[in-house]
């Protein structure tokens, strides 16, 4: 889901469910199954071959925001809970014990990740996230409908072979942010979606505008789809057409600055462009068929398309005074309407940021400590505090607000998340405060300890990142005394893991790099 991405210190990677991290079965909702362990799973799969159902897995957090976006707007929907009598439902919430262990079995990474598999346990496809709640119903029931696996259907459309709409349609709607090369490396990502775009029948007009969408979106640096008159002329018409910008939403949204930098516009022609994307967004920011999060999701393209021409982290920055109007009404409103925890939490964090990105930080601050006592996953919003001070300066705030949400964290894999941050931020703006320095890697450790599966996937990526900064911080052995410390207390925690696993060895160099 494209919008974590722009949250403050890209903690998703992308969320999605409603009663999904609620154990086991509601009576008015979803009969979920939560799994923290491979019996839960496999448990789940002989029940989809007994019952011969498909089986639909969830992988989020209680934080992330575009996981409580669809809490809100997508599984408390009568007809996903009468669907989801037809499939087997899976929670896997990424701090349960055992869960990350069990993200290395599915390969999934970013929250959220949603895949639906068949009866007999073959991955179908990978849900996207952040279209809005009808697409993802008409997603989940292409899947649903005896279609064949994704990785079959792709291998027809490389082939040349044909394929019939829907298939077409489930490629289009792949989640192919969340693939973790399932399907291709990412590295060929933009080169595939340029050729499906191309490939696929005009006819089928929907279908076909999403996939050279999707392509222009990953095209970067030349790769993907190569921008010309006629690629311009069909954007210029498709945002020019209410209808056919509503369908395709979450990508325009999403992508909009990339959109503009593949379809590389110069002088007057740019100008008219971003015209006429900023029109399209306008009519998406005030559509009340949309969820509040896709209407801040308008309204944040918005921003990053008027701050297109600026350095990424510019200050000061002085947008067109109606948006900025845009942007202060649109946050006072959802901040004084919403009344549901799942929905604050999603689009309030987004509207901090939109206030940031606006130049207004004093009220995104504002905003965000108004909503601390109110947020289920109030150390979500300390990090953005901390980014907000660290970006004006004030170092001591900002290792306030760091720590702050470190302490108040909650579940294995998001402490070992948030400590990474704490400890990263500590190394990057205070390196001569050895002590402290070492305190927050030695809780780091010390969390790590607890946790069998500290070094499968979210978690090990964790370590690793903090394990890099205490190595560049330690270059030349400045603080080899402490390092040598360290690695004292980290020794027995790597002694625990199998000798001949790959975990080991992540944790042995985890110091003191490879050796």
């Amino acid at each position: 889901m494209k919008l974590t991405t722009r949250l403050p210190l890209a903690l998703c990677l992308a969320c999605t469910a409603a009663g999904a991290a609620a154990a086991g079965a509601a009576a008015d909702g979803v009969a979920w199954l939560p799994a923290a362990a491979d019996t839960d799973v496999d448990q789940a799969f002989a029940q989809a071959r007994t019952e011969q159902k498909p089986v639909l897995l969830y992988w989020g957090a209680k934080w992330c925001p575009p996981c409580n976006q669809l809490k809100a707007t997508l599984f408390n929907r009568q007809d996903f809970i009468e669907r989801s009598r037809a499939f087997v439902a899976v929670s896997v919430d990424g701090d349960l014990p055992g869960a990350q262990k069990l993200g290395s079995r599915f390969k999934v990474r970013g929250y959220p990740t949603l895949i639906l598999f068949n009866a007999e346990g073959a991955e179908i496809t990978r849900l996207p996230g952040e279209v809005d709640a009808p697409q993802a119903m008409q997603v989940l029931q292409l899947g649903m409908s005896g279609g064949r696996p994704a990785a079959a259907v792709l291998a027809d459309a490389r082939a040349g072979r044909p394929l019939a709409p829907n298939e077409w349609r489930l490629l289009a709607f792949y989640s192919w942010d969340t693939d973790e090369a399932q399907l291709v490396p990412e590295a060929e990502r933009a080169a595939l979606l340029a050729s499906l775009a191309a490939a696929c029948p005009v006819k089928q007009t929907e279908t076909a505008t999403r996939l050279w969408l999707k392509a222009l979106a990953a095209s970067d640096n030349g790769q993907g789809l190569k921008a010309d008159a006629v690629l311009r002329e069909r954007m210029r018409k498709l945002l020019a057409d209410p209808a056919a910008t509503r369908a395709q939403m979450d990508v325009l949204t999403n992508w909009a600055s990339e959109i503009v930098r593949a379809l590389d516009a110069k002088g007057a022609q740019r100008t008219a462009l971003l015209t006429a994307y900023d029109t399209a967004l306008r009519r998406l920011e005030v559509d009340t068929t949309l969820s509040r999060a896709d209407r801040m999701g308008a309204l944040i393209a918005r921003i990053d398309l008027a701050r297109i021409d600026l350095p990424k982290n510019a200050k000061n920055v002085k947008l067109p005074a109606p948006l900025v109007k845009d942007v202060r009404e649109q946050a006072a409103r959802a901040d004084r309407q919403i009344s549901d925890g799942y929905e604050r939490q999603a689009v309030i964090t987004a509207a901090a940021y939109a206030l940031a990105q606006a130049g207004l930080a004093d009220e995104s601050d504002a905003l965000l400590k108004a909503n601390l006592g109110k947020s289920h996953s109030p150390y979500y919003l300390m990090s953005s505090l901390g980014e907000h001070a660290k970006a004006r300066g004030d170092t001591a705030e900002a290792l306030r607000w760091y720590e702050q949400a470190f302490d108040a964290s909650e579940g294995p894999a998001t402490r070992l998340q948030w400590g990474s941050s704490y400890l990263s931020a500590l190394v990057e703006l205070s390196p001569q405060d050895a002590p402290r320095i070492e305190r927050a890697a030695s809780r780091l450790i010390g969390e790590a300890a607890t946790q069998p599966d500290a070094f499968y996937e979210r978690s090990a990526r964790s370590l690793q990142r903090a394990g890099k900064k205490l190595q560049a911080w330690n270059d030349g052995g400045a603080h080899a005394d402490v390092m040598q410390r360290l690695q004292a207390q980290l020794a027995p925690v790597c002694a625990k893991l199998p000798a001949d696993d790959a975990r080991r060895a992540a944790c042995t160099t985890l110091l003191r790099g490879k050796v």
